[in-house]
């Protein structure tokens, strides 16, 4: 990933035969079907029914069709309705959680920068509702960077599950673990983990908001 962003090249005139929309919708498709690892720019040539010539005109280098297609699922994210701040925010980060599970080779990916316009305008969606709700200063990435992790680290964790469970029998010293750390509701789950983070966040908001009307 040592040459530059494929958002900082200037956009090439798109061909006829072949727009980088289709290249980008092909490519998820076949990070869907089988993964990253099997991802290589000849292959996706052959899917488009074109040479690698052609396909180079568009991209670069797997890493450019890499970072698009991970900026593509980010657009099935929905942007919430204006509303509370605290639904507003469980809204977007439920979405994204969900994006990231239908796509599960995205999780592998999350290191990237993500320079995308759908990454940075949910992005910027995130910091402005927690802006409008009170965070400042070093609160307001803090809290943001929070919610993120949160999002992904949940997806990454329960992407990794879905290969099966720890046996019983290999818990057994570990009894607390092999009675509530692995058979649970993901959906469950993660609802409650991000109420724990709004609810101290709100209580953070608050405490502040209080704190400077005494002044």
């Amino acid at each position: 990933m040592g040459s530059e962003s494929v958002w900082l090249r200037p956009r090439k005139q798109e061909r006829q035969t072949l727009t980088l929309g289709r290249i980008v919708a092909e490519a998820v498709a076949l990070l869907d079907e089988e993964g990253a690892a099997r991802l290589t720019m000849r292959r996706l040539a052959e899917r488009l029914d074109t040479g690698s010539t052609t396909l180079y005109w568009h991209v670069r280098t797997k890493d450019d069709v890499l970072d698009l297609a991970l900026d593509a699922i980010f657009g099935e994210v929905p942007v919430p309705r204006p509303g509370p701040w605290r639904a507003q925010v469980s809204e977007l980060l439920a979405g994204w959680r969900a994006t990231l599970l239908r796509h599960p080779w995205s999780v592998g990916l999350l290191d990237r920068p993500m320079m995308g316009p759908n990454a940075l305008g949910r992005t910027e969606f995130l910091y402005a509702t927690l802006a409008a709700a009170g965070f400042s200063g070093a609160d307001l990435p803090a809290a943001a960077h929070s919610l993120a992790t949160f999002v992904t680290g949940s997806a990454t964790t329960q992407a990794g599950e879905r290969g099966g469970a720890a046996p019983p029998e290999h818990l057994r010293d570990h009894p607390t673990l092999a009675e509530h750390g692995l058979d649970h509701d993901w959906d469950d789950t993660f609802t409650r983990g991000l109420g724990y983070l709004l609810d101290g966040m709100a209580s953070r908001v608050t405490r502040h908001s209080h704190g400077s009307g005494q002044g």
